[in-house]
C-alpha cells in the first residue's frame, strides 16, 4: 500500500477557503492535501470559508486549525507563522493561494486599486516567504508553491492589467527566490492555473460580462482548446506534486494547468 505523499507534513494554506458553495482552490487543496496526510493550518479573510474547510477535514478525520487573516499585513502573516509554529511545531509546505481580479487599464484603474492588487496577488507571497523561509532553513527543508495564473503568461481576453502585472511577478519572485534557496533544502515552484470553473467565475462575470454568468461560463469554455474550464481539484493535484518529496529535484519552475490554454495563444 502506498503511503500518504504528505505524511506527518504540516501544510500551511492560504486562502484555504472558498469564495462561494463549491470548491475553490485553496478549499479543494487543503482537503486533498490533508487527505494524503498533512496536518492543515488554514488562513483566509473569511472567517466561515475558513471554518467550512476544517469541518470537512476533520469529518474526513484529518487534522486541521484555521484562522482569519489579512496576508498582506506583515504582522497578521508573522502571527499566523507563529500560530501554526505554536500549534505544531514546524511548517514543512506553504501554499501561497490568495488572489484577486481587478478589471482595467492603467487609465482606468484608480491607483488605490493598482496598489491592492500588486499587495494582494504579489505581496502576500512576499510576507509569507518571509517569514517561514528562515523557519524551513533552520529545518534544513520545505516546499513553498506560488498560485499564479496565466494570466501573468499571455493577455487572456480580460482587461487587467494590474492583476496580470502581479501574477507575472509572482512567477519570477518565485523563480529567483528558488535559486536563492536552492541549496538550503527549500523548494519555491509555482502552479499556473488556467480559466478554472471555481465559485469565483460567478464575481468575474459581475466584473467582466455585467452579470451574465451563462455567456461569461460559455465564452470561458470556449477559449480552451480542451473545449471546457478546469476545476479546483486539477489545481489541488498540480500543488500536491510540487509539495510532496515526488518533487524533491524540481525547484523554480512552474507546472501550467491550463487546458492547452497558452499552448494555443500567443
Amino acid at each position: 500500500m502506498l503511503r500518504p505523499r504528505l505524511e506527518r507534513k504540516v501544510a500551511l494554506v492560504t486562502g484555504c477557503g472558498s469564495s462561494g458553495p463549491g470548491w475553490g482552490n485553496g478549499k479543494a487543496i487543503s482537503v486533498l492535501f490533508a487527505r494524503e496526510g498533512a496536518k492543515i493550518f488554514g488562513c483566509d479573510l473569511s472567517a466561515e470559508a475558513a471554518a467550512e474547510t476544517q469541518r470537512l477535514i476533520e469529518e474526513e478525520g484529518g487534522s486541521c486549525r484555521t484562522l482569519t487573516c489579512n496576508v498582506t499585513e506583515a504582522k497578521q502573516v508573522d502571527d499566523l507563522v507563529e500560530a501554526c509554529l505554536a500549534r505544531f511545531g514546524r511548517i514543512d509546505v506553504v501554499v501561497n493561494n490568495v488572489g484577486r481580479s481587478e478589471p482595467g487599464g492603467p487609465v482606468e484603474l484608480s491607483e488605490e486599486t493598482f496598489d491592492e492588487q500588486i499587495a494582494i496577488n504579489l505581496k502576500s507571497a512576499y510576507l509569507t516567504c518571509k517569514a517561514v523561509l528562515p523557519v524551513m532553513e533552520r529545518q534544513g527543508a520545505g516546499a513553498i508553491v506560488n498560485v499564479s495564473s496565466v494570466a501573468g503568461l499571455r493577455y487572456i481576453g480580460k482587461p487587467q492589467v494590474a492583476y496580470s502585472a502581479g501574477k507575472a511577478a509572482l512567477i519570477q519572485f518565485t523563480k529567483t527566490t528558488a535559486v536563492i534557496y536552492a541549496a538550503r533544502g527549500v523548494r519555491l515552484n509555482c502552479v499556473v492555473p488556467g480559466l478554472m470553473n471555481t465559485p469565483l467565475v460567478r464575481r468575474l462575470a459581475d466584473k467582466y460580462a455585467g452579470g451574465d454568468f451563462e455567456g461569461f461560463a460559455a465564452h470561458r469554455n470556449g477559449q480552451v482548446p480542451m473545449g471546457r474550464m478546469g476545476d479546483a481539484w486539477d489545481v489541488a493535484h498540480a500543488a500536491l506534486f510540487l509539495a510532496s518529496d515526488e518533487a524533491k529535484y524540481v525547484t523554480g519552475t512552474e507546472i501550467v494547468v491550463d487546458g492547452g490554454l497558452t499552448a494555443a495563444t500567443r
